[in-house]
Parts: C-alpha cells; structure tokens; sequence
C-alpha cells in the first residue's frame, strides 16, 4: 500500500509517498512547487501539484496535518483555505483522508508529543535509513513523520482486529 503523507501550507506544502510494507520505505519526498501570488492562483497551484502526485503514484491512503489552535488567525486561515482545497482534490481522487494534530504525529513517530521538529527528523531518519542524506526542508520531514502515522496506526489497527 502507498500512503501519501501531506503538510499543508500556501507558501510551502511538503509532500511524501511511502510504501507501507512490514517496514516502511519512502518513495518520494518533496515541495509541492508554489509560483502564483494571488490566493486563488496558490491553492490551484497546491490541488494541481497534489493531484499530479495521485496521478503519477496511485496511493491507496492520504495522511494529511490537522489544522491546529494557533496564535496567528491570518496563518490559521491561510492553511485552512490549503487543507481544503487539498481535500477537495484527494476526495475527487476517491481516496481515503485521514487526518492528525501535529500532537498526534509526534507522540506516534517519537514517543513525545512535545518532541520538536529536530526530534521527529531524527525519528524519521532512524525509522526510514535513506532519508539520512535527505536533503530538505522540515515540511517535508513533516510529511514524512505524517504519513508513517498513518502507517503506524493502521498497523496496530489491524494487529488488533485479527485477534
């Protein structure tokens, strides 16, 4: 099976496909490429970049960040406005969309859900080998980290429904 993991923003959207076999293996890893200056022009940037990525892979699952309480309201609806068009593109594609709070993500991928981003790297680093000379920004760490939540979490689901 072939989650695709997803952080989501409007200047930067980090992207990652794994290959969730007994022991994951990353597939892919990038920056879903952001030109346009206008709102509209950014999120069609965003939902076009993604479905290529659908497309071209043909994952059977998406892992994409919750939205999260934030200080600043103007960023919060900025993503918010991403998420959405994001998820309009992965349900049009028939996917299943599962979603998880930064929290979430760090508790399954380091064992602390206060772990910073230096941590959850690390993390990914040790879990996934070959993305030790990674070359790339913490969106697409955070992908990464998303999209073995997903993982993760359906592994242990479905160690406990067989029993």
């Amino acid at each position: 099976m072939i989650i695709l993991g997803i952080d989501p923003g409007t200047t930067s959207c980090g992207y990652a496909l794994i290959h969730a076999k007994q022991t994951p293996q990353l597939i892919t890893a990038g920056v879903v490429p952001v030109t346009a200056q206008g709102t509209a022009e950014r999120l069609a940037d965003l939902a076009y970049g993604i479905q290529r990525i659908i497309e071209i892979h043909h994952p059977q699952r998406v892992a994409i960040e919750r939205l999260f309480f934030t200080k600043n309201i103007k960023t919060a609806l900025s993503v918010a406005e991403a998420r959405g068009a994001l998820l309009l593109i992965t349900a049009l594609a028939g996917l299943d969309v599962y979603e998880y709070t930064p929290l979430e993500v760090k508790k399954i991928v380091t064992g602390d859900g206060n772990a910073d981003k230096i941590q959850v790297k690390k993390m990914v680093q040790m879990t996934l080998p070959e993305t030790r000379t990674l070359v790339a920004r913490d969106d697409v760490f955070d992908a990464i980290a998303i999209a073995l939540t997903c993982h993760y979490k359906e592994k242990v689901e479905r160690k406990y429904s067989n029993e």
